[in-house]
């Protein structure tokens, strides 16, 4: 993977992700292909109506189904989905954490129970990489330790310490099953933890930006832990002080974040990578993201109007029906209707990453999000 930083507007960045399967241009975000799917969408729709360069897939749903062996067997993510661009996928440690009332974090990796039907498995920094050059993913994620928040200072020192250890290990494995032909093209993360403490998310960076194997660090830098229901000032003010701890030559990643302020806020920070459920979710439940801000569909206001969504969207759903069409759809609980409200929620999102890259290009960084914040307010 090679990655340039191209230009910078204030803190923002613009900068350039080459891959072995696609050109990603920062900032990006990612739509979130769960179980190798964009809920909702199919390739065909993704490489047609939206056009992402990548796109985030789950290790943890991936292992539990089908397998990451019978991905394997079908020739990689890329080949298994038919979408032929850029993969991220995640660690699952997370999702072991957060879908299993039965989970043990031990200092070897993390034991959970499938949310599925409740079989017992086991994750470690070397599974979870075999896992991943399974899957065949672009960029892969090392397993860390999430604690519940809030939490004590013991146990928060505890996971950054167990964090740490495990990266190195993944990162020594990696480089090892490099040497022996295995996931040669593939990229590793980190991820920076350490709730909304500056101490905690210092000590992390630090410790991880230092970790190097056979002379070469980490591929990029994910910060986690965030957008957990803390009040998004606090998250603001956590990027504020952890992503000038990142190296400048290298993506930086804030994972399942979030609205578009969120993305927009994160820009602002030096962030230059998202992924989030949030526009394919909130598009199944009624709520469309426009310029002027989130409208609900299922309002009755809409049941004449004849007009877009969004008049200045550029979508295939603005661009052919009418918002009284898409209310139609969602009233009558047409599956169509989740196919056209998630082309439109994602195409917003990336349009949001297309316009604030232009801006950030052209220097003119400030005076985007001063826009930005007066399209939403009025």
């Amino acid at each position: 993977m090679k990655f340039t930083l191209q230009k910078t507007s204030q803190n923002a960045r613009a900068g350039e992700i080459v891959t072995e399967h696609s050109t990603i241009k920062t900032p990006v975000f990612m739509p979130v292909g769960t179980v190798g799917s964009v809920k909702a969408l199919d390739a065909v729709d993704l490489q047609t109506h939206i056009k992402p360069e990548i796109i985030l897939a789950n290790s943890y749903h991936m292992y539990l189904r089908p397998g990451a062996d019978i991905v394997a067997k079908n020739g990689g993510l890329h080949n298994f989905t038919k979408f032929p661009k850029s993969f991220l996928t995640d660690s699952g440690g997370f999702q072991a954490f957060s879908l299993s009332d039965n989970v043990k974090i031990k200092d070897e990796g993390i034991e959970f129970r499938s949310h599925i039907d409740g079989s017992k498995h086991f994750f470690s920094p070397k599974n979870v990489i075999d896992i991943q050059h399974n899957l065949g993913s672009d960029i892969m994620m090392v397993i860390d330790d999430v604690p519940a928040l809030p939490a004590t200072d013991k146990r928060i020192k505890e996971s950054l310490v167990r964090t740490t250890r495990w990266a190195k290990e993944s990162l020594e494995y990696h480089r090892s099953r490099q040497k022996e032909g295995v996931g040669t093209w593939q990229n590793l993360f980190a991820i920076v933890q350490g709730g909304t403490n500056q101490e905690y998310r210092t000590m992390s960076a630090k410790d991880l930006t230092s970790i190097e194997v056979d002379g070469k660090s980490f591929d990029g830098f994910a910060i986690g832990g965030l957008s957990v229901g803390e009040p998004n000032e606090e998250m603001y003010s956590t990027l504020d002080y952890t992503t000038p701890l990142l190296p400048t030559d290298k993506p930086r990643y804030l994972m399942g974040v979030g609205t578009p302020t969120d993305l927009v806020e994160g820009i602002d920070r030096g962030v230059d990578m998202f992924d989030c459920v949030m526009p394919t979710r909130n598009a199944r439940n009624g709520t469309l993201f426009t310029i002027f801000g989130r409208v609900n569909i299922k309002n009755k206001k809409w049941h004449l109007e004849q007009g877009a969504i969004d008049p200045k969207c550029g979508c295939y759903t603005c661009q052919n029906y009418s918002a009284a069409y898409v209310h139609h759809l969602y009233k009558a609980s047409e599956i169509s209707y989740f196919r056209l409200a998630s082309i439109h929620n994602l195409y917003y999102y990336l349009d949001l990453m297309s316009k604030s890259r232009e801006a950030i290009l052209e220097d003119r960084w400030e005076e985007f999000k001063k826009e930005f914040y007066t399209n939403i307010e009025n």
